[in-house]
């Protein structure tokens, strides 16, 4: 979300909340949240004009507003859980983690966003995975800003290693996207139908990165 602040330098919530709504997605994941901005409570707003269950993950704490990450489910949560992910002397990280179903099939979702440094990511990817390992379910999926730079970067292999290699698509910057930072990963990797990246000339403006956005076959 980038705080509603757009690559043109503008905030607009109802810009941001016009792409959530044309994404039409069963499951959301949002980095860069901020609660509240210009008397916009935005977990409230983002629940009421969309319909879904609104999550926040909150990773630092302010008098005015907080901020962290979000997740939005039009699916009925069965489990919710936050992790702190954080590394020493670095920038507070957290993530999301919720179980839910569609039909017989259980599927569980965590939603997050990365460190800057290589060891940084690496420490919170091996904490991500320990996550999907203290849970089971039909289909696990792993989603959100992993700012890694680098394709064959070590947080990257782990991640392959678990979930085999996942699709990368430029998101990153959003008027002319040339960095693969945002991904979703899907295990087992059968139900992934497509990924894509969501370029309008909205979605250019109304933060620093491109949605990308995955369907599944369940």
């Amino acid at each position: 979300m980038h705080r509603c602040i757009g690559s043109d330098g503008r905030f607009s919530f109802e810009r941001v909340l016009s792409v959530i709504r044309e994404l039409d997605a069963d499951i959301i994941a949002l980095q860069e949240f901020e609660t509240r901005r210009e008397g916009i409570d935005q977990l409230e707003q983002l629940s009421r004009h969309t319909g879904m269950k609104a999550i926040a993950g909150i990773t630092m704490f302010s008098e005015h507003t907080h901020y962290g990450n979000a997740l939005l489910s039009r699916l009925e949560i069965e489990q919710v859980r936050r992790e702190d992910i954080s590394v020493k002397g670095r920038e507070p990280r957290g993530a999301i983690y919720i179980k839910t179903r569609l039909g017989k099939v259980s599927i569980q979702v965590v939603a997050t966003h990365l460190g800057l440094l290589p060891g940084e990511r690496l420490t919170q990817v091996k904490q991500l995975l320990k996550m999907f390992e203290r849970k089971s379910a039909d289909v696990s999926i792993l989603m959100g800003d992993l700012n890694e730079w680098y394709l064959w970067g070590r947080s990257l292999r782990r991640l392959h290693a678990h979930f085999n290699k996942g699709v990368a698509l430029a998101t990153f910057p959003s008027q002319f996207p040339l960095l693969a930072l945002d991904r979703i990963w899907i295990k087992p990797q059968s139900c992934l139908h497509s990924v894509t990246s969501y370029k309008t000339g909205v979605t250019r403006k109304a933060s620093d990165h491109l949605p990308l956005m995955a369907k599944l076959i369940l």
